[in-house]
């Protein structure tokens, strides 16, 4: 009887797509023709609805998880030669540790009482206990039951979420992939990603899209919404960027980084058409991670978030452009610092993507590009050594996106949203920032600043002390010996190397780099 239904309605919807397909054009631009959008946001969910949006999150889940990719080219192509097998390995890895941690452990703790009703059939909490202090939720346990024993009709809605939110972890486990790279030992690197999978990036994520205390900061304390981040500028990339700094500043720069006055070289990557193609395919998965954050096809804001998304990575790209060709010491169209401006309008729009509009969307591209390309300047001249600027673009720039929701955000999308029902935003008809009213946007801006403070130093303090901590318990610490970092790692650590064709032609990459 069930197949029967289910054949039923796959010959309704394929005689509809026929239909639709044969049918005149005139027809459908017929003047007297009915709407098919209502003009409402979020149109009523029927059971097909309900399957078309759960098919949306896991079309979405497959974006992101490609975005994988994209890092892994990214950060391979701006290191050197001699390291290439093993900072491609590490961000191969960072999947399947990351993954591992955060079914373990991290998917309980950040969402053991969350649900989404309405939208893709996550309509029931996985579980209800908590640590909390009155209204302060810090964290969540329980939904263990969806991994043995859950039944059938809601296992599907539950294993599609985790799924799309598995992929946001692991793109705040690679982001240090990139800073750390080309010093940084295998077994620690280990460590890491099932660190961020089980504890570090869940523990936030329970604080602010779980539903804990910072999401609450609107019915707690009257500060607007609470904190918004529709896609994760400050939950998954502010969260990696900050942890990059701590693990950089814990290694110490690359060997030959700097002369014996303190003055940084140059140490460019060993491909950059290699790198650039990595950043087309994370602007390519962007659009899962952003617009697919509705959690519903049904909720067509999807198609303002995509667009706003494509706005800010192009007009970052290009403000990055003229701007190093006009800054001193750059002076041409630096390839590297218009990869890293593409990526900084889409870090920045991230967090306020559904929020804004899309004059907003060219600001915040253009703003994010200057103040990363600068960024990456100031680390570099305080002694942080970054090889692929990924502390700028998802540190700086991830913040700066938490801080754009108080500022740019129309008020015309996200009514309700983190179920706020105190103070003056419980009646507003979205998440508003001060530039449309001073009141609301101000306190809106407040929420986000202390998200913001919450990420730079609570959570910035916990990566600190977690490779301090690994450094010291570790034989040798967390940095391979100089000798090794100089022969390169791919040989020493991986038993490999990435080009072996150039040691049988004699090509000298893979001996040190630097004569000391």
């Amino acid at each position: 009887m069930r197949l029967r239904t289910g054949v039923r309605r796959a010959a309704v919807v394929g005689g509809l797509a026929t239909a639709a397909v044969v049918v005149p054009a005139t027809v459908a631009f017929a003047q007297d023709a009915a709407p098919v959008y209502d003009g409402t946001y979020i149109p009523t969910n029927t059971d097909l609805g309900i399957s078309l949006n759960l098919f949306f999150v896991m079309v979405g889940a497959a974006l992101v998880v490609f975005m994988q990719a994209g890092f892994a080219l990214v950060e391979t192509g701006m290191c050197r030669k001699k390291h290439a097998a093993h900072v491609v390995s590490t961000n191969f890895a960072i999947f399947g540790l990351g993954f591992v941690g955060f079914f373990l452990v991290g998917f309980p703790l950040m969402f053991g009482a969350f649900s989404y009703p309405g939208y893709f059939g996550l309509d029931e909490a996985l579980g209800t206990t908590k640590l909390a202090l009155g209204d302060w939720t810090f964290a969540w346990w329980g939904g263990w039951s969806w991994a043995t024993n859950m039944d059938a009709a809601k296992l599907a809605p539950v294993a599609a979420f985790f799924l799309y939110m598995v992929a946001f972890m692991d793109t705040t486990a690679t982001i240090p992939t990139g800073a750390m790279a080309e010093r940084w030992k295998w077994k620690a690197f280990v460590g890491w990603g099932l660190f961020c999978g089980a504890i570090f990036y869940p523990l936030f994520g329970a604080w602010t899209w779980g539903g804990g205390w910072l999401n609450q900061l609107g019915n707690n304390l009257e500060l607007g919404f609470g904190y918004v981040d529709f896609a994760g500028s400050g939950v998954v990339h502010g969260m990696g960027g900050i942890a990059a700094l701590a693990g950089a500043i814990v290694l110490g720069p690359r060997i030959g980084k700097y002369d014996k006055d303190g003055k940084p070289r140059s140490m460019p990557g060993h491909n950059l058409p290699m790198a650039m193609l990595g950043t087309f395919i994370l602007l390519f998965g962007w659009f899962g991670f952003n617009a697919m954050s509705t959690f519903a096809a049904t909720d067509v804001r999807f198609a303002v978030a995509a667009v706003n998304t494509g706005i800010a990575a192009a007009f970052g790209s290009v403000a990055a452009m003229f701007y190093v060709m006009k800054r001193k010491g750059f002076e041409k169209p630096d390839p590297g610092m218009m990869i890293n401006g593409m990526l900084a309008g889409l870090v920045a729009i991230t967090a306020p993507c559904a929020f804004v509009e899309p004059w907003a969307a060219v600001v915040i591209g253009v703003l994010a590009a200057v103040i990363v390309i600068e960024s990456i300047i100031f680390f570099e001249k305080k002694g942080i050594d970054d090889p692929v600027g990924a502390i700028s673009v998802h540190g700086v720039g991830g913040i700066f996106g938490v801080l754009c929701i108080g500022i740019f955000s129309s008020g015309k999308y996200g009514a309700g949203w983190n179920l706020t029902t105190e103070g003056s935003a419980a009646s507003a008809s979205g998440v508003t920032g001060i530039l449309y009213d001073t009141s609301l946007g101000f306190k809106q801006l407040i929420a986000q600043s202390i998200g913001a403070l919450t990420i730079i130093f609570i959570m910035g303090g916990l990566a600190f002390a977690f490779f301090k901590i690994q450094n010291a318990l570790m034989k040798g610490g967390i940095r391979p010996p100089e000798s090794e970092e100089l022969e390169g790692l791919d040989t020493i650590e991986m038993g490999v190397i990435a080009y072996p064709e150039d040691e049988l032609i004699g090509v000298s990459e893979y001996t040190p780099a630097v004569t000391l």
